[in-house]
């Protein structure tokens, strides 16, 4: 059963997040966290950190610093890295940078590792992190062109320039892995948690 003191935190300004909670039937409020992600995931890869490592420490952050901030609130942390090989792609900063992001995954396959921590008074109570492998079939260059434009500036809100959940598929010959992972919000593992603090009915 809910507590009634229990108030659920998305420390995300997301929107793909906040509705797939909402859809979800969570109520909560959504607070975006304060922290600067390259200058936290910037020594991790001096240290050999995985990208499953970097999104997990990218959501626990999120989750810490906007637990301390409201220490009577259960927070949900949230990161998504994506990864290529050995390497981890970011966010493209403009249309041109999504162009050539796309020319690069174009027939390769990438993972996008989906991380979640629950956190309260400051203190992490739980991590997750789920992996989907992503295979986009072999793009046309114009038709990268003709999609961004038909797209437009959503796409920079995703790390692989596409948003699986509109026209993106298109883009994909295989994906394994289930849609929340790519989403970005592990939603089923971190219902099942919910449930277990009491913080959603059960």
């Amino acid at each position: 059963m809910k507590s009634k003191t229990m108030s659920i935190i998305l420390a995300s300004k997301s929107p793909f997040r906040a509705t797939l909670l909402k859809n979800a039937g969570i109520e909560f409020s959504a607070r975006s966290a304060e922290i600067d992600e390259r200058a936290v995931e910037a020594p991790l890869y001096d240290s050999g950190a995985t990208p499953e490592d970097v999104a997990l420490v990218l959501a626990e952050a999120k989750a810490l610093d906007v637990s301390e901030k409201n220490p009577e609130g259960l927070v949900i942390g949230s990161d998504q890295t994506l990864s290529l090989g050995d390497e981890v792609l970011h966010k493209p900063e403009d249309m041109e940078a999504a162009r050539r992001q796309l020319l690069r995954l174009s027939g390769q396959t990438h993972h996008l590792n989906s991380a979640v921590v629950l956190a309260r008074n400051g203190q992490t109570l739980w991590r997750h992190v789920s992996v989907a492998r992503m295979t986009l079939r072999k793009l046309d260059p114009g038709f990268i062109g003709r999609h961004l434009a038909r797209v437009g500036p959503i796409a920079l809100q995703s790390v692989g320039a596409y948003q699986y959940e509109g026209e993106g598929v298109q883009l994909f010959e295989k994906v394994e892995g289930d849609y929340f992972t790519i989403v970005g919000l592990p939603l089923l593992p971190l219902l099942a948690e919910l449930r277990r603090e009491g913080a959603i009915d059960g």
